[in-house]
């Protein structure tokens, strides 16, 4: 369960402030798929990222599982980040000189596990991603549907109970964009993972359980969406 209360987010620069989120309430329940979406500079991001412990709110509260994340240590939150969330972003931030492989084993690879853990938990989230012959190239070999596909198998590797998406269809094309999307769905679907997608994308949202609508760094409206 993901929570948010009262939470306000300000930045600072050059001698002026810019109120990013203000005062803002919500709740993800465990195996919800939800679509926050919005303008350009609505707070859809900003949320996301005080949801996912990516950043801390100046004013109020951030829940995960019960715990209010300003109580845990840094130590504990980058636990945290590693152990129960995933991330999928637009950008797909892989390494390009390393393998596939390489890529996805990293959030098993930061948490100590040993070769064996590796390999099996990377072959098993390729698999998932029907990337399985892809395991031993360069991701930088890869095209824009296949590195976006080894993102969400980096973000499944570790066994997440949430995974964060923001603009994951953002850089792909209409097929490749809908092969990610059903990734996401089947996700949600089939494993129960709760799923949190920042996207322009009004079809992509409609496809949600719950549509999450900013403006002004407010949350203006929430509807069901098709859940398709």
């Amino acid at each position: 369960m993901l929570e948010v209360k009262n939470l306000s987010k300000t930045y600072s620069g050059e001698g002026q402030d810019f109120q990013a989120l203000s005062n803002v309430d919500l709740r993800v329940e465990n195996g919800e798929c939800v679509a926050i979406v919005g303008k350009s500079g609505s707070g859809k991001s900003t949320l996301m990222h005080l949801l996912a412990c990516l950043d801390e709110p100046t004013e109020g509260s951030v829940i995960v599982d019960g715990r209010d994340i300003s109580t845990l240590s840094e130590r504990a939150k980058n636990t945290l980040r590693n152990e129960r969330f995933g991330f999928v972003f637009q950008q797909f931030f892989l390494n390009g000189r390393d393998t596939v492989f390489e890529n996805v084993a990293l959030p098993l690879r930061i948490r100590g596990a040993d070769m064996s853990e590796l390999t099996s938990g990377a072959s098993t989230a390729l698999a998932a991603v029907g990337l399985s012959d892809k395991i031993n190239k360069k991701a930088k070999d890869l095209s824009g549907g296949e590195k976006q596909r080894v993102c969400i198998a980096r973000a499944l590797v570790g066994k997440p109970g949430v995974i964060f998406a923001d603009e994951p269809t953002g850089n792909l094309d209409s097929l490749n964009g809908a092969v990610v999307e059903d990734l996401l769905f089947k996700l949600n679907r089939d494993q129960g993972i709760t799923i949190v997608i920042v996207t322009h994308d009004d079809d992509l949202a409609e496809r949600c359980q719950r549509i999450i609508e900013m403006k002004d760094g407010q949350v203006v409206s929430e509807r069901r969406g098709k859940n398709i």
